[in-house]
């Protein structure tokens, strides 16, 4: 199958192409400021707020499935504008398309959120990712939106790097006590992700951890994992450092985790030590 990660040398695409390698598809992954060290991938810059640019890639390649993980924080053109395009693009040639979503589309202001709740952003990135879904849905309705929480693992993503340049001193700050995510494996993830598009699910589909943790708690775990004493591990509340944007979000991921074979570990599992 002829699979396209777009995104493909972030955290998330680098697993993602590992899995698709693995399993013998013909990939091709594209990045924005330097290529992925996988072997046998086929790597194409790419910025996807060009839309003629997008549109070549995907006409030369003609992927059968697209998995979208390309974003930027700060850039809404890239979030938002850069979805409608990759979404434009896997239209016009016939492709599946899976676009990665985020828990920042909601508001945190529900107990739960699941599958069926309108998103209901309160941070302009949350607005850019919410945006980028109704373009989707738009262009593409037969693709999937996917949305996931903290993605963890392997000692690589931003949050484990946190912890531990706060353990040792390397920099200023704390983690949250009032600040719910529900943390996924990055391999759990991508392995859902894959499934969804081999597989050609549709409709909106919540691919987080089954915990819920606090920030805080969540660091404390990669700590304890990591051999770090727990107690060099600085905590606050993000209430009195006035940040914006949605502060308890607790994504329910049971439908969805009933289509998928995928198993969607929680953070206390994936993160605690096996005992022996």
């Amino acid at each position: 199958m002829r699979v396209l990660i777009v995104g493909g040398s972030g955290f998330l695409g680098m697993e993602l192409v590992r899995l698709c390698a693995e399993a013998g598809h013909d990939v091709a992954a594209t990045y924005l400021t330097g290529p992925g060290e996988h072997p046998g991938i086929r790597w194409l810059p790419l910025d996807v707020r060009a839309r003629a640019d997008v549109a070549a890639v995907f006409e030369a390649f003609r992927p059968e499935v697209t998995i979208n993980a390309a974003y930027r924080q700060a850039d809404w053109t890239t979030t938002a504008d850069g979805a409608a395009h990759v979404a434009l693009a896997a239209s016009a040639t016939s492709g599946h398309l899976v676009h990665v979503s985020s828990d920042v589309v909601f508001s945190g202001a529900a107990p739960r959120y699941d599958e069926g709740q309108p998103p209901d952003p309160v941070s302009p990135y949350g607005a850019a990712k919410a945006a980028a879904e109704t373009a989707v849905r738009a262009v593409a309705p037969g693709a999937a939106i996917a949305r996931t929480s903290l993605i963890i693992g392997y000692g690589r993503s931003s949050h484990e790097a946190l912890v531990h340049a706060l353990a040792m001193g390397r920099r200023e700050g704390m983690l949250f006590t009032d600040d719910v995510k529900c943390p996924v494996h990055v391999s759990d993830l991508a392995s859902a992700l894959m499934e969804t598009a081999v597989r050609g699910l549709s409709g909106v589909l919540h691919v987080a951890g089954s915990d819920a943790v606090t920030r805080y708690e969540l660091g404390l775990l990669i700590a304890r994992r990591d051999g770090i004493d727990p107690a060099r591990v600085p905590s606050g509340r993000r209430a009195d450092a006035g940040l914006p944007g949605p502060y308890e979000v607790r994504l329910d991921c049971s439908a969805t985790q009933s289509r998928l074979r995928t198993r969607l570990r929680g953070a206390r599992d994936f993160l605690t030590p096996p005992t022996s």
